[in-house]
């Protein structure tokens, strides 16, 4: 009998045929240029390693109390390090210009950068140079301005560092596989990225458990009856979700509430897609971070050789660092 909202719980749902991935995160929770500086590496000159794009054009702009209309380009800076330039020319007869920097994942939807605004350009500092240092996790920046009183000259520029190493397309390689090494060891998906959990069977208890950890939303729960009718489940009517916070999340009968009766389809009838990770690079732990360079270190100086006829073994540090990060929780 499957469980109620009331009951106590007794025994866990049959997993299905193993969760799979939707969609992989677009961010690694270290840069490249951190991974660089780690494995000291840098093959470019100092000319070659700097990229200065421009942002808006540099010309007198007309008067606009809105950031809509004097809007940059957006420049791809993901991975490396990156200034947001202001070129002020002459103001207008008490004219002032705002400005400051906007963010994207994609390139199309932008949204203000905390810290990103400018100092306010007037008469009386025009003529001068600004820079902010872009912080944020974004992989796009640009910037947008307003003009108030009188036209304003002026441009802006994004200056990218883009120091390369030879072997760039290994490194991304070797950062990739350490994060989803890392991931197998901590039993987390360290950065947002969704996944499916198939289940065999509703559970005979009024919750059941979600891999990975750091749940952020569940995108939809259904299941499929032996006559093939696929049904969606409500949140908060048919289930709860409890995130809770870095540990594992759970989906929760709502009081009074029992699992769907009736025979289900004979392969994975239940699916559950959901969204989990920690939503920025900044906020996983600086142990997880420091173990990930370290397996990095190793797969890119040892290339999988072994060290002095031995066989490679674990990195010992990195397993300490990462013990504490682990979720035990049986799925």
């Amino acid at each position: 009998m499957a469980g109620t909202g009331t009951g106590t719980p007794v025994t866990g749902a049959a997993s299905g045929g193993g969760w799979s991935l939707v969609t992989a995160p677009v961010l690694e929770p270290i840069t490249m240029a951190e991974l660089k500086m780690h494995l000291r590496l840098d093959t470019d000159t100092f000319d070659d390693n700097l990229g200065l794009t421009q942002s808006l054009t540099y010309a007198s702009h007309a008067i606009f109390d809105e950031y809509t209309t004097h809007v940059g380009t957006g420049v791809d800076v993901l991975g490396h390090e990156a200034i947001a330039i202001l070129s002020a020319g002459t103001n207008g007869v008490d004219g002032t210009n705002n400005t400051k920097i906007q963010e994207s994942d994609d390139n199309v939807t932008f949204t203000d950068w905390t810290g990103g605004a400018f100092t306010q350009v007037t008469t009386t500092n025009d003529n001068a140079d600004y820079k902010i240092e872009y912080t944020g996790t974004k992989q796009y920046i640009r910037t947008a301005s307003k003009v108030l009183v009188a036209a304003c000259i002026f441009g802006t520029s994004i200056l990218v560092n883009e120091a390369t190493a030879a072997d760039e397309d290994l490194l991304e390689a070797i950062l990739t596989a350490a994060r989803e090494h890392v991931e197998d060891i901590t039993r987390r998906y360290l950065l947002t990225q969704t996944w499916t959990y198939p289940l065999q069977s509703w559970p005979d208890k009024n919750y059941f458990k979600l891999p990975g950890g750091n749940l952020q939303t569940v995108t939809s729960i259904k299941y499929t009856d032996s006559d093939g009718d696929e049904t969606t489940l409500t949140v908060t009517t048919d289930y709860l979700v409890e995130t809770n916070g870095e540990g594992i999340g759970r989906i929760v009968l709502p009081y009074g509430k029992s699992w769907p009766s009736g025979t289900l389809y004979p392969s994975n009838p239940i699916v559950i897609e959901f969204v989990c990770g920690w939503t920025t690079a900044a906020l996983v732990p600086y142990k997880i971070k420091a173990a990930i360079k370290m397996i990095c270190s190793d797969l890119y100086e040892m290339r999988g050789e072994p060290v002095l006829g031995q066989s490679v073994v674990e990195n010992k540090v990195a397993q300490r660092l990462l013990a504490s990060a682990r979720l035990w929780d049986e799925f």
